[in-house]
């Protein structure tokens, strides 16, 4: 059997800080006999001399395009829009398969090369759970950025830190007021995330799940000031925030931090806003009187980069090893081919027609 070939990319996204794979999981998969390329990539948290000490090949950022038909191309965040056809299997989070703007494009352009999306979003056992994601990372950064803006204390742009030291400006300080928070999906992972940074913020917050929003409360859920989501729905629900929930004179919710940001995508429980905020603007403000501020960051886990990259390639690496033996990547594929029919992809389809 030809070992497996991985080749993890550069991300083209500047603040992308994380990696799929840490230096010491790179080495165990050297010596498990995996053929790995690692190209150099100047913000990833991890230099590249850790890499080419665990036993990695370098390559230049963007080198992947070249690489041999075989090899799987593991990453992040989006690809870049050219190459117009991809020959290769890529990993990473395609953000397609929920009729996302560009999903039908980015499908294409696999047809059009014959490659093929294994997106981690769909990386998940029998039972549906997923075997690898940053979800608690997600839900820590959501809740600590809705609490510094809260207490006026977020301060743009965002940079990447450490746990440490981000908790820090989290605790409670004299004079800051008391204020109510609700985190919804918080019994999974980004929920659970959520709840510890409010605790380290000294908050207690409301938590619903799905049995709270099966029957929405909608006019407790505006009787909060912060709110955090961590739900990414699967089948369509009702929203939780209309655009006739902001104009309610009688609203106290002033802080939304949109964990999920499935802007776009029908399945969107927050209809309420059309782009995600970014990190040298991280607020939007969705109302103005009664004052209405929105968080909406779709790569939150980079702003702790380490710690989210060691968790998250502790969780990859058995699923790497176990590559070729079908499974969750079986299904992973299987995924992909249904998107491709849902929408009318077939072979033969070249890229933008």
């Amino acid at each position: 059997m030809t070992p497996l070939h991985l080749w993890l990319r550069h991300e083209v996204r500047p603040t992308e800080r994380r990696t799929p794979i840490v230096p010491g999981d790179a080495r165990r998969l050297v010596e498990r006999g995996v053929r790995l390329t690692v190209e150099e990539s100047p913000q990833r948290i991890f230099p590249i001399e850790e890499y080419e000490a665990a036993g990695a090949r370098v390559a230049p950022a963007g080198s992947w395009v070249s690489a041999p038909a075989d090899t799987v191309v593991l990453g992040l965040k989006e690809l870049p829009d050219e190459p117009a056809r991809l020959t290769h299997r890529h990993v990473y989070f395609g953000h397609a398969y929920k009729r996302q703007p560009g999903a039908a494009e980015l499908l294409r352009r696999f047809t059009a090369g014959g490659g093929a999306l294994l997106d981690l979003e769909y990386l998940a056992d029998g039972q549906g759970r997923r075997l690898a994601a940053f979800g608690f990372w997600a839900g820590y950064l959501g809740a600590a950025l809705a609490v510094l803006q809260h207490r006026g204390r977020l301060t743009a742009p965002l940079r990447p830190t450490d746990k440490g030291a981000l908790d820090e400006t989290l605790l409670r300080a004299p004079g800051d007021p008391d204020f109510t928070a609700l985190v919804i999906g918080a019994l999974g992972r980004s929920g659970r995330g959520a709840r510890t940074a409010f605790a380290t913020a000294g908050v207690d917050p409301t938590c619903w799940d799905l049995a709270e929003t099966r029957a929405l409360d909608r006019r407790t859920l505006l009787d909060h000031e912060v709110m955090v989501n961590c739900v990414l729905a699967t089948t369509p629900v009702p929203p939780f925030l209309r655009d006739t929930d902001l104009d309610a004179p009688a609203r106290r919710l002033r802080t939304v931090s949109d964990v999920t940001c499935d802007v776009g995508s029908p399945l969107n429980v927050l209809p309420v806003y059309d782009r995600t905020t970014e990190w040298t603007e991280p607020v939007r403000r969705l109302h103005k009187d009664p004052p209405l501020d929105l968080i909406a960051i779709d790569n939150l886990p980079s702003l702790l980069p380490r710690e989210s990259s060691i968790d998250f390639s502790a969780s990859l690496l058995p699923q790497l090893l176990a590559f070729e033996t079908g499974g969750a990547w079986g299904r992973c594929l299987d995924r992909y081919h249904r998107a491709r029919r849902e929408l009318g992809i077939v072979e033969g389809d070249a890229a933008g027609e």
